[in-house]
């Protein structure tokens, strides 16, 4: 098997576990909803923006936004920078829902960590971060 598609397996095993325990915890988000809000910016980002990061057209970043608007996870703000413009940012209901999130990121990473040993963890984590250098136009 290519090592892109044993990436994507594990990627989505992640995924799954997040949406998961997010729908337990009473955030009722799908995968395509959390993959936009993944790429939502500390300051707040452009809906463009978000459709690009996440390869999706400008309706479709839209459609899952107010979605995740009707959750009350997000809301929309003039830009600052351009009045015309506005910028979608995490509620404090949404800030409390990444989070949790990025906890139950942490805890499935320590559960491979513990899996694959220290070592072998470190080179994995190494190995990724210097390929993104390659493959990541949005880092």
């Amino acid at each position: 098997m290519d090592v892109a598609t044993l990436m994507l397996i594990a990627y989505r095993a992640m995924d799954e576990r997040v949406i998961r325990a997010m729908r337990k915890a009473g955030f009722d988000v799908t995968v395509a909803q959390a993959r936009i809000a993944q790429r939502i910016a500390e300051g707040g980002s452009r809906l463009t923006d978000l459709a690009e990061q996440a390869q999706v057209t400008k309706q479709t970043a839209s459609l899952l936004v107010a979605a995740l608007e009707r959750e009350g996870l997000v809301e929309r703000i003039p830009d600052p920078a351009d009045g015309r413009a506005r910028l979608i940012r995490f509620t404090q209901k949404g800030r409390a829902a990444s989070e949790q999130a990025r906890e139950v990121v942490m805890g499935v990473e320590q559960e491979w960590n513990d899996y694959l040993g220290a070592e072998l963890a470190a080179c994995l984590r190494e190995a990724l971060t210097r390929l993104r250098e390659i493959t990541d136009p949005y880092r």
